[in-house]
Parts: C-alpha cells; structure tokens; sequence
C-alpha cells in the first residue's frame, strides 16, 4: 500500500479531528494556578496520548509519523504537504519567515503573532529546524517580539536568525564574531555616502507637514519614513505619497553632491523611479508630482540609481534601500552562518521584497514560497502560479502546520 493510499485510512478510520482537538488544548491550555485546571489538562493529556497510541498501533511502520501528522495536520494540509513532498523529493529544512502582514496581521489578531503561531514556531525549534526571521524592522523590535513570544533561549539557541532592515544586516546570536553582520559595510564608499547625506537630511529639510506627519524609522541604514497615522488610513496613505516625492527629489540631491554633478535637471529620480515602478508613477500622478517634460538620466546618475532602490507602501512606510542588500542577500548570509549547506526554506510573505526571496528560491531550487490571501498581486501570482500556497489573513500556523506535515512525512524515506 502506497503511502497516499495509508494516509487517506489515517483520515477516513481515525477521529482525527478530536485527536487535533486534544492536541491543541494540550500544546495552548494556559498557565493556570488551578488544580481543577490541571486536573483537566491532565485528563486531556491522557486522551491524547490514548488516541496517538491507536494510530501508532494501525499502522505498525508509520505509526509514530502518522500520530504526529494527524495530531497537527487537517487532512488537505496532510494532503497538500505530501504532494509537496512528491514534486520536490524532499522536505523542507529551514523556515524564512517575513512578519508583518504574515506572521501577524493587523487585520484580525490585534497585531501580534498569534499563540498557536508561536507554539508551532518553538515545536519546529524542538525538532532542530533552523528559523530565519526576515522583515524590514529594525534588529531592537525584531528581537524584542520574538524574545517575548519564543523566550531568550529559543532566540538565543544558535539555531534562528534575523534578516533586518530587509536585509541590510543579519543578527544571529550564539555565533562569536559572526553574530552580527552588517553588510552594508561592504558598499562602495560612494554609495554609503549617498545614504549618509540623504539621511541627515530626510527630516531637518523635510516640509513643515511633512516633519510633523512622519517620522523616521531607527534603522542602522535603510532610510524609512512611517506615518504618525494609523497605518492604512486616509492620513497615512496622503503623508507617505507626499513623503515618497520628497525622498526622490532629496536622493537625487544627494547623488548629485556625492558624484559632483553640477545643476542637474529637475524630475531625473521622479521620471527613473517611475518607469522602474508602476506604483510609483501612480503615486506622481495622484500627487501632481510627474515631471513636466521627461528629462534623460545622466550616465552618472543611473550608475547609482541602478544600485538604490525606492520603496512604497501604500499607507505604511516610504523608503530608500540598496538593490545590492536585499533579503536575498540577507537570507544566503544567514544560511552562510548557520552552516545550511543545502536549504530548502518554507518562505513566507506578502510583498515585493518577499517575492525576490521566493524567487531566488525557485530558480535555485532552494524552496518554496507561501502567502497570505491578502499579498500583493504579484507575490499571489508567483504563489499561485508555483505550488499554490496561499493561506487566510492571520492565520500562518495554516502554512507551518502543512510544512510539518510535509518534514515528518519525508523522514520516512
């Protein structure tokens, strides 16, 4: 009997649905300084095991595999996970994992990642799977959150990494002098320059309204206005185009003092950064802010440009980065450090610069990409288009229950 054909009797002979139902009670019951509480707990945790000792004894090869999956997996995500499993010859190795709008979600859990997102995290630490948090925060807000949702030793363990600030460092504690990366240190001096200068600008030249509706993200190196506005609301959306102008305009300041280029033409970063974007020429247009005539980029200008990159989000944050530090590159450092010779990542996210990982991903076959329902376009294209992979807002633990699923599976053989 093939492995499809035991797996559907898992599902159609067992209740695998009580089984999943003890098993989170178990996993999520909280602290309770309750002896009829943990009387309770204890009851369920007898069950549980009861349950698991069924299947373990239907399924005298498998039994121990198949107990795991079916406490934590529903069965299209068992399902799913095998056909992975299939297409690909193996399992996955190592999580990549964006954070906002993926791991949380301010749509529906309050912004925090979620306990049964956290639970699910700290089982595949248990098991020795490498974790590699990769988001645009800064390195202080990424370890802060995770040391409070995981704790200090899951954090601290040698085994998780931190891409930050989209990937201009990398921060991987318990490694001596590789723990903290900062490759941006290895741009040109030129380059550094232009950020340097951009950055000491950004708010002391900024527009009254514009200082007082935004304020400047503490990265080491990006250069990232947010809004004071709830992110996504009417006022964010107005001070964050108003602020992606101004960025464009104050970059290429900047680059003209730092290349030494004399009286450039106005609009030259507006008119490059527009054809290289459609929301960026959207973003000109709704703010009367396209250049009158469409002046031609200097050679010493687009020597530069070709190597920064200007970012929107609408409603979230403008920003200036390098096309050279981006969480691909943060991604292979942390790989490097965590001694990963031959990854295949479960990468999960929403946006643009998440799509350049899933992308590295399927070109050198290293991966898979998965996203949530409310990705942008183009990153629910690439998913859709790969292995399908999308899950509801809020609800990551969907994706890493079936990355579960699809590791202990291919531990079989």
């Amino acid at each position: 009997m093939n492995r499809h054909e035991l797996l559907y009797r898992l599902y159609e002979d067992h209740d695998t649905e009580t089984l999943r139902s003890y098993q989170a009670l178990v996993d999520l019951f909280p602290p309770v300084d309750s002896r009829v509480a943990l009387d309770y707990w204890q009851t369920a945790n007898e069950e549980l095991e009861e349950q698991k000792e069924t299947v373990r004894a239907a399924f005298p090869d498998v039994g121990e595999t198949f107990a795991e999956v079916a406490a934590l997996a529903t069965r299209s995500q068992a399902f799913a996970a095998l056909d992975l499993y299939t297409k690909y010859d193996r399992g996955v190795n190592v999580l990549v994992l964006d954070v906002d709008e993926t791991l949380r979600s301010a749509g529906n859990t309050d912004n925090e990642i979620p306990r049964e997102t956290l639970h699910l995290l700290t089982r595949f630490h248990e098991t020795g799977m490498p974790i590699v948090i990769c988001t645009g925060q800064t390195l202080e807000n990424v370890k802060g959150f995770l040391i409070q949702g995981l704790g200090n030793e899951v954090v601290h363990s040698g085994n998780v990494g931190i891409v930050y600030e989209a990937g201009t460092g990398v921060f991987t504690p318990k490694q001596g002098a590789d723990t903290k990366k900062l490759l941006y240190e290895d741009l040109d001096e030129d380059i550094q320059a232009v950020f340097n200068r951009a950055r000491s600008r950004v708010l002391p030249n900024a527009p009254r309204k514009l200082r007082r509706g935004c304020h400047l993200q503490g990265n080491e190196f990006n250069i990232t206005l947010k809004p004071n506005s709830e992110t996504g609301s009417d006022r964010a959306r107005e001070v964050i185009d108003e602020g992606l102008v101004y960025q464009l305009d104050l970059l290429q300041e900047s680059v003209a003092t730092v290349v030494g280029a004399e009286s450039p033409a106005p609009g030259i970063a507006r008119s490059y950064y527009a054809a290289q974007d459609p929301e960026i020429q959207s973003v000109l247009e709704a703010t009367d802010s396209v250049p009158e005539t469409d002046p031609e980029t200097p050679q010493a200008f687009e020597t530069v440009f070709e190597r920064i990159d200007v970012a929107y989000y609408e409603g979230d944050a403008a920003e200036i980065g390098s096309l050279e530090l981006n969480k691909v590159a943060g991604i292979e450092a942390a790989l490097d450090v965590l001694a990963i010779d031959d990854p295949f990542a479960l990468i999960m996210g929403d946006s643009k610069s998440d799509l350049r990982m899933m992308r590295w991903a399927q070109e050198q076959d290293t991966g898979i990409g998965a996203a949530p329902e409310h990705a942008s376009q183009d990153v629910l294209e690439h998913v859709q288009s790969t292995d399908e992979l999308v899950f509801d807002r809020g609800d990551a633990a969907e994706m890493l229950r079936t990355a579960y699923a699809m590791r202990e599976l291919g531990a079989l053989g």
